[in-house]
């Protein structure tokens, strides 16, 4: 190895380079050079060094192991995943088959429609009457059916109806233009381009429009632009035109007669279904929260539980329910009216309900953080407590089980369902807590004990000494050995009291918790006047529920005729996951 010494490290060792000169070996060769050789010099060090160590890892090959070794462990684990692949896809199919059989048909449904339309291509005589642009109707089917009759209804009409409307205008204005000169001719349709754009686009801003016609109002655009700017450079575009038009009709068609006639998957039975499926959910939770408050087995298990959580299941599919609702209604008012009495059917009232879900979910959802907070009552005394708290979410369940059976029934609820047993329930509850008014208040020792903890508490936490060394002493305040400990902590690192300023604040955190004995209860307290609240919401569900049987004409409750379905037996169809994406508009 050469010493590679620097111009300014040349005087410092010129002394001692004498010296040394004569006991280093043939390796050494002291060399006078600026820096940036020395920074090359010192790299070239450095990769001799890599090369001779990769050198000892190398086999009899020249392939390094731990190259191989990596190697070899990844074609392992690759071949492992191809083994599973077979068994994972058919797991796959079966569950999603099994959630939805549904999915399923749609799926034939939509393969069958595409082979349909297919034959525009493959039989001769079609080929020869509509020819290349037959490829319009199979666009048409792959982008306008969907899952649901509604949903392929308000695609297909939407589509129809802009086709038409932009062919019917586009040849207005070719008729006017070809009155006139070229130039004239070219300007009269850019002044058309700009002014149907311009109102076409401005209009997708209305609220009706936005909501029940803009896809058709973006195919309105589309064809318009099509079919006007190309008939300035192309003489056959309105036969185009029409044959394209006529394609696209061929393949609404097939979709319409796919979606209503073949199997029909209805969006207000989809919409009435989940509605069902969310009260049944609640109800579920609420009972499930109650009985592992007051297991103290299970309350411990359950702050480690993900979102697997039949209580966090029952609530997620209410407040995830907005967006779905809200497009399941507007689905279903473009189908059709398929009742005896062919009224216009509430579907937005269905929507109101559940808004009022959402709100009545949210007390659900604190009810559930109480089991997962850092501070529990004592079980000793939520023991006191159990058979009110208990017996109420019982009555709270039956009331929205009621509410359930008398929407899937489509009946009015029965009119016990407001009954005694809950107010009495109610009233249990608020007896029980009277009758404790220790663990809620505490002793006047005690109160008095926590209070000066939490002064020394908040003393501690603003005497502690700055980062400068200028904040106020903790030995006013402590001993004489503490004030010595202070001393020696004052002359530890910068980091080191970083670090205990770190650890400090924790534990002031702590102290004031705990400080909080006089109010053993104080958790439980949260956990019944959240309980209370649920039955005060549980009015405005009703109200809702109620509201929804009168304008769509339920029957009345007839006890003898209606089965009463306590608990249901199959899990609701999670219809989000039904919706599937239009990732382009054609």
């Amino acid at each position: 190895m050469c010493q590679v010494q620097t111009e300014r490290e040349k005087g410092a060792g010129a002394g001692a380079g004498a010296g040394a000169g004569a006991g280093a070996g043939a390796d050494t060769c002291p060399i006078i050079a600026p820096p940036f050789v020395t920074y090359l010099v010192c790299l070239k060090n450095m990769a001799t060094k890599v090369h001779v160590g990769m050198e000892t890892e190398m086999n009899g090959n020249g392939v390094p192991e731990t190259f191989k070794n990596n190697w070899k462990k990844r074609l392992i684990e690759f071949s492992g995943k191809m083994k599973r692949s077979p068994s994972w896809l058919w797991r796959t199919i079966w569950k999603v088959g099994r959630e939805d059989p549904r999915r399923m048909i749609h799926a034939f449904k939509v393969g069958l429609s595409l082979t349909l339309v297919s034959l525009l291509y493959l039989m001769e005589p079609l080929f020869k009457g509509i020819g290349t642009n037959a490829i319009w109707a199979v666009m048409t089917v792959v982008v306008v059916l969907e899952f649901t009759a509604g949903a392929t209804l308000c695609k297909g009409l939407n589509r129809g109806l802009g086709t038409v409307l932009a062919g019917s205008l586009a040849f207005l204005i070719e008729f006017i233009a070809t009155k006139s000169g070229k130039v004239f001719r070219a300007v009269f349709i850019g002044a058309a381009v700009f002014l149907i754009g311009t109102t076409a686009t401005y209009m997708r801003f209305f609220p009706y429009i936005k909501k029940n016609y803009d896809y058709g109002v973006v195919i309105f655009l589309l064809t318009f632009n099509l079919i006007t700017v190309s008939s300035y450079r192309v003489e056959n575009v309105l036969k185009i035109a029409h044959d394209r038009s006529y394609t696209i009709v061929i393949g609404c068609g097939i979709c319409l007669f796919m979606s209503l006639l073949v199997f029909p998957i209805w969006s207000g039975e989809d919409l009435h279904n989940s509605t069902v499926g969310k009260l049944e959910g609640l109800a579920k939770s609420i009972e499930a929260c109650v009985n592992e408050y007051f297991n103290d087995s299970e309350l411990k298990e359950n702050q480690e539980k993900s979102s697997e959580d039949p209580i966090y299941k029952g609530y997620k599919a209410v407040l995830d329910s907005k967006s779905t609702d809200e497009t399941l209604a507007l689905y279903a008012s473009w189908e059709p009216r398929h009742s005896r009495h062919c009224y216009r059917f509430p579907w937005q009232q269905y929507v109101k309900v559940g808004a009022v879900l959402r709100q009545f979910g949210y007390t659900v959802v604190a009810l559930h953080g109480c089991l997962l907070t850092e501070i529990q009552t004592p079980r000793s005394v939520r023991a006191l407590f159990k058979d009110s708290c208990i017996r109420l979410a019982g009555e709270v369940t039956k009331a929205l089980m009621e509410l359930a059976n008398s929407i899937r029934n489509r009946r009015h609820c029965s009119p016990g369902i407001l009954s005694d047993h809950l107010h009495e329930a109610l009233q249990d509850l608020n007896t029980a807590i009277k009758s404790q008014p220790r663990l809620f208040l505490g002793s006047n020792n005690n109160q008095a004990n926590n209070m000066l903890a939490l002064a020394a508490a908040h003393a501690a936490r603003h005497n502690k000494p700055e980062k400068d060394g200028h904040g106020v002493s903790l030995s006013s305040v402590k001993t004489d050995s503490s004030a010595l400990m202070e001393w020696k902590t004052k002359r530890a690192s910068e980091q080191a009291k970083e670090n205990e300023r770190k650890v400090l604040r924790p534990q002031l955190s702590k102290i004031a918790i705990t400080s909080l004995e006089f109010s053993e209860a104080l958790p439980f307290a949260a956990f019944a006047s959240l309980l209370v609240e649920i039955v005060a919401r549980l009015d405005n569900v009703i109200e809702e529920v109620e509201e929804l049987g009168r304008i769509a004409c339920y029957k009345e409750y007839n006890p003898e005729e209606d089965e009463i379905i306590v608990k249901c037996e199959k899990p609701p169809v999670d219809v989000a996951k039904n919706q599937l994406p239009t990732h382009a508009s054609d």
